[in-house]
């Protein structure tokens, strides 16, 4: 009893205090409506497409969803081993709760609220980031092989003639895709290895050129094994599989050199499969294309290898 005589025992506003106080901290840490740039970045780096800041709000959304479930969790842990630890003058077992509906349910309900949240956030989001333009503005050939990259921009460029849709070297690459393709686009190539390194940075790899502003379309095919085309501030990464093409699409939005790598361990030199992307103006784009046709550099290298039936058949399933 308490020193008035009364049964309430002096813990109980405390208990409730805490319970408030935990709950006002997830509400706070879950309904603010800030944008990605009023939270940290977590890691990520800075976005450099219009496409990637949706990404990293996804990220920071996870995190912060984490957050507050771990807060929580925290919380009903530490508050029942302060409040139910064994008193010194009483030694009898306390009251035992055995199958109480309403908790079971809570810890099964609230697990599948969680899950369905998190579901229906992640496929709005790759929903948006996976949709194909019918004519992007720049659609290049990312060729992974062991142990580096070959590019094939798909351009109509002055003195390289021929037609990337009849083209032998990219007849890996499926009819959906190459309905996009400009017309008489003779193309230019540039390829790497290991030892190539960026001119102005001295970073190692092969450089891809890309034009700001414009939207461009990654069309991913591999010579040999899986690779995964991840260009790092761009926050998106899509693996390279042999047999299987893979596509996606995004529009840089700031001028620069960026790392990238492949992300998925292809073999022993898997490390040294670095490349660069150089963001710059369209004008200067169209001048390093004409650069590259100087170069000799003219029409596609070999896309990787052919679709097996599997494929075929799938991608007759979804024209």
């Amino acid at each position: 009893m308490s020193p008035n005589g009364s049964d309430r025992s002096p813990r109980r506003p405390m208990r409730r205090k805490l319970l408030q106080a935990l709950t006002a901290g997830l509400v706070l840490a879950t309904a603010t409506g800030c944008t990605w740039e009023d939270f940290p970045r977590l890691g990520m780096p800075t976005p450099t497409t219009e496409e990637a800041p949706r990404i990293l709000s996804l990220w920071q959304g996870s995190w912060a969803a984490a957050l507050a479930v771990g807060v929580l969790v925290w919380g009903l842990i530490l508050w029942s081993a302060f409040f139910h630890r064994r008193s010194r003058t009483k030694v009898e077992v306390p009251p035992q709760t055995r199958y109480n509906m309403p908790i079971e349910a809570l810890y099964t309900v609230v697990p599948l609220l969680i899950v369905s949240v998190l579901f229906y956030f992640t496929a709005r989001d790759e929903s948006e980031l996976m949709r194909l333009e019918k004519k992007p503005d720049v659609t290049i050939n990312v060729v992974g092989f062991q142990w580096s990259w070959c590019f094939n921009y798909v351009e109509n460029v002055d003195g390289s003639t021929g037609d990337a849709k009849k083209a032998k070297e990219l007849d890996a690459i499926p009819n959906r895709y190459k309905e996009a393709f400009p017309a008489d686009a003779g193309g230019v190539y540039d390829c790497g290895v290991p030892g190539t390194r960026n001119p102005q940075t001295n970073n190692p790899g092969p450089t891809l050129w890309l034009p700001e502003g414009k939207r461009v379309r990654f069309v991913l095919t591999s010579r040999d094994v899986i690779h995964s085309f991840w260009v790092v501030p761009f926050l998106m990464k899509q693996d390279v599989i042999p047999g299987h093409t893979n596509a996606f699409e995004v529009t840089p939005n700031r001028e620069g050199t960026f790392l990238g790598k492949c992300a998925e361990l292809c073999g022993v030199d898997h490390s040294r499969m670095l490349f660069n992307v150089k963001v710059v103006s369209p004008e200067r784009y169209e001048q390093h294309l004409k650069d590259l046709v100087k170069k000799g550099q003219t029409g596609y290298v070999p896309a990787g290898i052919k679709q097996g039936e599997y494929e075929k058949n799938r991608e007759a399933n979804i024209l």
